[in-house]
């Protein structure tokens, strides 16, 4: 049913539930996973041009150890697991949904919360920009309260 599955990381501790039930998905349709962070060029381009270049790296050493977390859970769950990982460079909701059209994905995983936080009252902009624009199904994972039953600790 799934071959590929994209799972799309800003390395927030929101997206860790995410992370894991894509993996867990992966593990149990003996799919790929494609990890992918996006360095959101608009809060690039918006810094001063001083600094411009330091944030960037900065994203982007952020965006690796973000794919290094998730090929982590990928292991810890299923060492046959195959993770690719990819740091890419643009509008975040575009560039998921470009991915997710490169690699012929079966389903896109993320986070309803992003970096940002609570800047969206039911579900991240990023995350509604992709439900509405990506070509193959989202699948959006929320994070759960300390007080929610269900949570566990991964």
């Amino acid at each position: 049913m799934f071959d590929t599955i994209v799972v799309a990381t800003d390395g927030s501790d929101s997206v860790r539930r995410a992370v894991g039930v894509a993996v867990d998905i992966a593990a149990r349709f003996e799919a790929e996973v494609h990890a992918v962070y996006i360095v959101d060029s608009g809060e690039v381009e918006s810094t001063p041009d001083e600094v411009r270049e330091d944030l960037r790296d900065a994203l982007d050493d952020h965006g690796e150890s973000a794919l290094a977390e998730v090929k982590d859970v990928a292991t810890d769950r299923d060492s046959d697991l195959a993770v690719t990982a990819e740091v890419r460079e643009g509008r975040p909701a575009a560039e998921i949904a470009g991915y997710a059209r490169d690699v012929n994905a079966d389903v896109v995983a993320m986070g309803t919360r992003g970096r940002h936080g609570e800047n969206r009252f039911l579900i991240g902009s990023v995350a509604e920009r992709v439900v509405r624009t990506c070509p193959v199904p989202v699948l959006t994972v929320r994070q759960l309260t300390d007080e929610d039953p269900r949570r566990t600790t991964i």
